[in-house]
């Protein structure tokens, strides 16, 4: 069986194309490394031992995607590919609109063309917006709030409707919450940032001293030591939930919605005092104004994952940080302080 892997290079696509193979499924990756390193290539054929098809293509090119499919006897596609900076979102709206939407539609078209009707959609739990239902379910009212987030909204409907209009179709609809970690062999992880724009990228540069401190977005929230909670997932448990996910809609046609999280929400101080803890590396920080729409928690009911799926996340947030800074170690020349050693 061949499973297509769009944006395959990236942070959860690259560890979802890893337990797929190890699950003897043979892998095709698209990727157009606007997010990702051709690097993780290699990486990928280091933990597999396999030579991984790759076409280094945009899926906003037609008539590319279409050879892809004609080269290749494609049961499945799991779609990770697309820009997924909310702040950039705001900035730049119609580049965010139509590279997610359009090639998302004509991936779909081509899908439809060969008969190849069963995808995994990686989607956000951006996709509830502001909600205040604690936790968040998957029935809980849907309103993104950015453009990124309004993308994977847009993209969810079309799915369900594609589904509506021809019952062959099968989907997963998968909202992440917030995917740090790195695969314990430290050969991949979340492409480092010069401006990380989530907590523990952001706090990994700081710990490798390429950024000086970490800016905490307010402090006098309603939790318990005032800092945002929010549900963090080691990113080998969502790739894992998506090999689930597959296997749902390879046997169970119909639109499958899942949280893919912890269950627990865990505050920006609790993942800074944990770093330390597993990590020995002091994080200096300042607590600036908040962000506009930022909320105090949120975080998944996973319950359905569980039961329908018999998934549910394994690793907790000191595997998920040790992984993350074996990771950041690998990528940049460590120079340690005293005053970095707590």
């Amino acid at each position: 069986m061949a499973i297509l892997v769009t944006g395959g290079a990236g942070f959860i696509g690259s560890h979802t194309v890893v337990q797929l193979i190890q699950s003897g499924l043979d892998v095709i990756i698209i990727d157009n490394f606007i997010n990702s390193d051709p690097e993780v290539l290699n990486s990928l054929h280091s933990i597999t031992g396999v030579s991984i098809k790759f076409y280094n293509i945009d899926l906003l090119d037609k008539e590319k995607v279409q050879n892809v499919f004609c080269e290749n006897n494609i049961d499945a596609v799991i779609h990770f590919a697309g820009l997924k900076a909310v702040g950039e979102s705001i900035l730049k709206p119609l580049q965010y609109y139509h590279n997610n939407i359009t090639s998302t539609l004509i991936l779909c078209e081509v899908m439809k063309f060969h008969g190849v009707k069963k995808i995994v959609f990686s989607s956000s739990a951006t996709v509830y917006g502001t909600g205040q239902n604690k936790p968040l379910m998957e029935d809980t009212p849907l309103g993104a709030t950015n453009p990124y987030g309004r993308t994977k909204l847009m993209l969810e409907q079309v799915l369900k409707d594609l589904h509506e209009s021809d019952h062959e179709w099968s989907v997963a609809l998968l909202r992440y919450f917030n995917p740090v970690g790195a695969h314990p062999s430290g050969l991949i992880g979340e492409k480092p940032s010069d401006h990380p724009n989530n907590l523990v990228p952001y706090l990994t540069q700081v710990a490798a001293r390429k950024l000086s401190k970490l800016r905490i977005f307010g402090n006098d929230y309603d939790t318990s030591d005032g800092t945002g909670v929010r549900d963090y997932i080691h990113v080998e448990d969502l790739a894992s939930g998506h090999l689930k996910a597959l296997d749902k809609v390879l046997t169970n046609n119909g639109v499958h919605t899942y949280n893919l999280g912890t269950g627990k929400g865990f505050s920006v101080m609790d993942v800074i005092r944990t770093f330390e803890k597993v990590t020995g590396v002091y994080i200096p920080y300042e607590v600036i104004d908040r962000r506009p729409g930022d909320v105090a928690v949120s975080y998944a009911d996973t319950t359905k994952a569980r039961q329908e799926l018999g998934w549910f996340a394994e690793k907790g947030l000191e595997e998920m940080l040790r992984d993350v800074w074996n990771w950041q170690q690998k990528r940049v020349d460590i120079s340690r302080s005293p005053s970095y050693i707590k």
